[in-house]
């Protein structure tokens, strides 16, 4: 059964790890790349990554313009939702975002010494900011 859009808004609100798919075209008629992601989103508003600056998941989104992320879970039941949308901003990141990021994936006294490490170990990364124009959710549990 699809989810209502409350239901779907508020379980991608939630810190799952997303598979993020974006077109690969670029590698001679391969299939997209798809890769795990932390992410950041609110209900009703943009959803936000942060990547590698000169990485192969940055250079593939820009030249696409848009991406998808698809998380789910199959406790208590089987639940997914996946959103589609075009890059609306991509801007440096700021030791900022990542402690905003970290916080919704790590247990509060792991964020400040993961920020440490990451910030001075991952090298200059970018916050891509999508807006979600497609959605696909389902609850294979419900009804």
């Amino acid at each position: 059964m699809a989810l209502s859009q409350e239901e779907r808004e508020e379980f991608l609100a939630e810190p799952h790890v997303a598979a993020l798919g974006v077109d690969a075209g670029e590698d001679g008629g391969r299939g997209p790349l798809v890769v795990p992601v932390w992410y950041h989103y609110t209900p009703g508003g943009d959803v936000w990554i942060m990547t590698g600056r000169d990485s192969r998941k940055a250079r593939l989104i820009a030249k696409a313009g848009r991406f998808s992320l698809l998380v789910d879970r199959i406790e208590p039941t089987i639940r997914y939702v996946s959103v589609e949308g075009t890059v609306e901003e991509t801007v440096p990141a700021t030791r900022e975002r990542l402690t905003e990021l970290a916080s919704r994936y790590l247990p509060a006294e792991k964020v400040a010494p993961y920020v440490d490490f990451a910030w001075g170990d991952h090298g200059p990364q970018v916050v891509i900011r999508m807006r979600p124009r497609r959605w696909v959710s389902s609850d294979l549990g419900s009804g």
